[in-house]
């Protein structure tokens, strides 16, 4: 999935780091730290040579409680700025709710406009509609200066998730390309040290929206309280392994303050690979019960892919029924999909799949025939092979139906490790029902 910000386009396969350069006089963590436009100038430079592809330059804190900022005054603070580091051929955002400096930086050379308020001021959606930049829509409950003072949601992660999906979905509306908008779920706006935990634990969930996801942690009070670390500027290190999980749910971009910790710990994520599994001979079923008994067995082998060694699940499709395909004389199928973060090579992993069919009952006498389980490596991030062991991605992975509804549920504009886009239009066989 590209994402397409002005004349940069990002793979958000692999973790996009964006460095956080306030060029303010009282943001929570870094206010003042930059006197003039030269030493401003100089840090993004440094961020970007530490590995920072974009650098996010703001000047307005919207820490809790802070007053909105004159957008003259703003300007003044980040224009030059802007300027000189687009100069530079860096990709630069502009962290901003007002639309006379969203603007004013677009035509200084800025590429990405980072809303806090997420595009609800209508000026601001002419500004994105007028440019080809890339958005980050962002939720924020309330404005920053009473945003803490009770924040309050039926359901967090729908709350937000839905939220951001209307807003997204209002801006393609209005014309702007779905490929230059992400999503950014406001860790700390206007939500509690324990909302925003609850938020960054189900980032799963705004990966289905088929938008890149912008995890912006860094410093947030959330790390204060779970780690034991009152200052913010001491949390760097905190912030860096939440960043590392946030990558590891799917999340596209991280915004941070200290790039090159970052960097070191995102050279640890592992490849996520997706799994298919398809059961129609419970072993256990009372009469007409049959798809009950599949269901429990495509949940008995989910709950062993969880002892798999330096693997973790991500995420879980839906349950889906499906036609036989290929050799139609046989009952229906139960389907699921699985994503996981594994550190296992895909030939070990495949070993480790074959263990579980074996255990589950898996007999391979007749091809396409029934079978109590089966698990299917359907993609494995950055590598494709084809030989007689292992084929990846699955050769006939974009024909199934069974296959294609539970993916695209998890990863809505999922394109293999060989470049294949996955849709529906390619479906011929299995035709699959969410249960």
């Amino acid at each position: 999935m590209i994402w397409k910000c002005g004349s940069y386009a990002f793979d958000t396969q692999l973790p996009v780091v964006m460095g956080i350069l306030n060029v303010t006089p009282d943001s929570f963590s870094d206010g003042g730290s930059y006197a003039d436009v030269d030493e401003a100038v100089a840090a993004g430079k440094k961020m970007h040579e530490e590995g920072a592809l974009i650098i996010d330059v703001g000047g307005e804190s919207t820490r809790p409680g802070s007053a909105e900022v004159p957008a003259e005054e703003e300007m003044r603070r980040v224009l030059e700025v802007v300027r000189r580091l687009a100069d530079e051929g860096i990709c630069v955002s502009i962290d901003t709710r007002h639309a006379p400096v969203a603007r004013a930086c677009v035509d200084a050379g800025a590429s990405i406009l980072n809303d806090v308020s997420g595009f609800r001021d209508p000026a601001m959606v002419d500004v994105a509609v007028g440019s080809e930049t890339g958005l980050i829509v962002m939720h924020m409950q309330g404005e920053p200066k009473t945003m803490q003072e009770a924040p309050h949601y039926d359901d967090v992660v729908t709350d937000v998730r839905d939220y951001l999906i209307d807003q997204a979905r209002m801006l393609e509306a209005r014309g702007v390309a779905r490929e230059r908008i992400s999503i950014d779920f406001g860790p700390g706006f206007g939500k509690t040290a324990g909302q925003t935990t609850e938020l960054t634990r189900n980032i799963q969930e705004f990966v289905r929206t088929g938008y890149p996801v912008v995890a912006a942690l860094s410093r947030k009070s959330y790390i204060g309280k779970m780690y034991g670390i009152d200052v913010p500027a001491d949390r760097d290190e905190a912030s860096a392994q939440e960043a590392l999980l946030a990558c590891e749910q799917g999340a596209s971009i991280v915004r941070v303050h200290n790039v090159p910790l970052t960097v070191e710990k995102l050279a640890d994520v592992r490849p996520y690979v997706l799994l298919g599994l398809g059961c129609n001979v419970p072993l256990v079923a009372n009469p007409g019960e049959e798809r009950e008994g599949k269901v429990a067995m495509i949940n008995q082998a989910i709950g062993e892919l969880c002892m798999l060694p330096d693997s973790q699940i991500i995420d879980v499709s839906s349950m889906y029924e499906s036609e036989p395909a290929y050799k139609e004389d046989q009952p229906s199928f139960v389907n699921a999909v699985v994503l996981m973060r594994t550190g296992l090579a895909p030939r070990d992993l495949l070993q480790f799949l074959h263990t579980i069919e074996d255990h589950l009952g898996r007999v391979r006498d007749e091809p396409n025939g029934p079978r109590t389980c089966d698990i299917d490596i359907l993609d494995y991030q950055l590598y494709a092979s084809d030989d007689e062991q292992l084929t990846l991605p699955h050769p006939l992975l974009t024909e199934r139906d069974f296959v294609v509804k539970p993916l695209l549920e998890l990863l809505p504009r999922h394109v293999l490790s060989d470049g294949t886009p996955v849709t529906l239009d390619t479906v011929t066989v299995g035709k699959a029902t969410r249960i």
